[in-house]
């Protein structure tokens, strides 16, 4: 049964903690493909993770980063989020990260694994291989998290309560069942979601949600509705910088 009210636990963090968001870490497609913007090509990727590195950053998954937005912490951290669990992020993205000493958070979609973006079929974004049991183990095994995005990637604002309930129930203890460890963190789907569905989240004690809304976490954040900062495509280095160290993102957020 949900609670009728959650009281939300909210960020302490002293200094901003900006929360990368990536999707795929591949060429992207030939010009004119949908969400093109959403592929990080390999070699961008790497100079991205060498910069942060350079700045004086660790990359922490959301677990790394819960001691930090609690304000139990503090120090020079950013958060590396992956939404999809797409197995271009094995191929691509697990060495960088290995190599620099960064965690980072994947969000699979449980239903799907060893699939592809089924979700993304009708608007023409072209299909791409998602992790597959054994490369989510694989990806975990390099040090890295797995979180939760549902079971099968529903828009939450057009499903009914017992749906929405479902998916987020089954989502974590099919991933759970996966790496055989538990599974804390929870993004939504599209960035799509209501107060019910929080409280949802809420009741399966994730111990964060991450959202679409732009912004790096500034003290007062709710752990259940995080802001991240998109890296795309046309994410240059010098304006990476900005995202990270300025008020760039916070002034976007919507």
């Amino acid at each position: 049964m949900m609670s009728d009210a959650i009281c939300p636990v909210l960020t302490r963090n002293v200094q901003p903690i900006p929360i990368l968001v990536y999707h795929q870490i591949d060429i992207a497609p030939v010009k004119g493909r949908p969400f093109r913007s959403l592929y990080v090509s390999p070699g961008a990727f790497a100079r991205q993770m060498r910069l942060l590195k350079w700045l004086g950053y660790t990359g922490l998954s959301m677990t790394g980063l819960q001691p930090y937005l609690s304000g139990e912490k503090q120090g020079k951290v950013v958060g590396i989020t992956f939404d999809d669990g797409y197995l271009n992020n094995l191929r691509h993205a697990l060495p960088v990260l290995v190599r620099h000493g960064f965690s980072s958070t994947c969000y699979a979609v449980s239903g799907l694994l060893g699939k592809t973006n089924t979700w993304d079929a009708h608007i023409g974004i072209a299909q791409t291989s998602l992790m597959n049991r054994a490369e989510i183990r694989q990806w975990v095994a390099g040090g890295q998290e797995i979180g939760s995005h549902t079971r099968n990637h529903i828009n939450l604002l057009a499903s009914d309560d017992e749906e929405c309930a479902a998916e987020i129930l089954q989502g974590r203890r099919e991933l759970e069942a996966v790496i055989e460890s538990p599974v804390s963190h929870f993004c939504y789907p599209y960035g799509r979601y209501e107060a019910r569905h929080k409280t949802m989240v809420s009741d399966q004690a994730f111990l964060s949600a991450t959202t679409t809304q732009r912004s790096r976490c500034h003290a007062g954040c709710d752990m259940l509705e995080l802001p991240r900062v998109p890296v795309l495509r046309s994410t240059s280095l010098p304006l990476l910088w900005l995202k990270l160290a300025t008020g760039y993102e916070d002034r976007r957020r919507t």
